[in-house]
């Protein structure tokens, strides 16, 4: 049996393109770049208080990165949805959908680069 998640993995086309995306606009931590065996290109990244990493893939010979609509997304907790939009629409990324009140808090969404999805949730707020 597993024992924990450790991480997932996205394969994109542009590396840099989107690791600048996860530092700059959500504010994650690259932990470490390594390149696989069979050459792939790595970053692993973290948010401030998760255990688990997101790695960030560039591999080539896989062929084009194709990210169907609503086929996969990371979600992240934020505290202040309407802060981060905020500063995400200052950097150029503004929210794809919501805010939308869930009840108990606030969902939105981001685009990332090469089509994955974001969700930010924001809990414990009514709008």
């Amino acid at each position: 049996m597993v024992k924990k998640l450790l991480h997932t993995r996205y394969r994109v086309h542009d590396l840099e393109k989107t690791i600048s995306f996860y530092k700059d606009v959500l504010g994650l931590e690259e932990v470490r770049r390594q390149t696989s065996g069979r050459g792939s290109q790595l970053v692993f990244l973290k948010a401030p208080c998760s255990d688990q990493a997101i790695e960030i893939c560039k591999f080539d010979e896989s062929g084009p990165v194709v990210v169907g609509p609503d086929l996969t997304h990371l979600a992240f907790e934020v505290d202040n949805l309407e802060d981060f939009a905020k500063e995400a629409a200052a950097k150029g990324h503004p929210l794809s959908d919501g805010p939308h009140s869930t009840g108990t808090g606030k969902i939105a969404f981001i685009d990332a680069p090469e089509g994955y999805e974001i969700e930010l949730i924001q809990h414990g707020r009514k709008s």
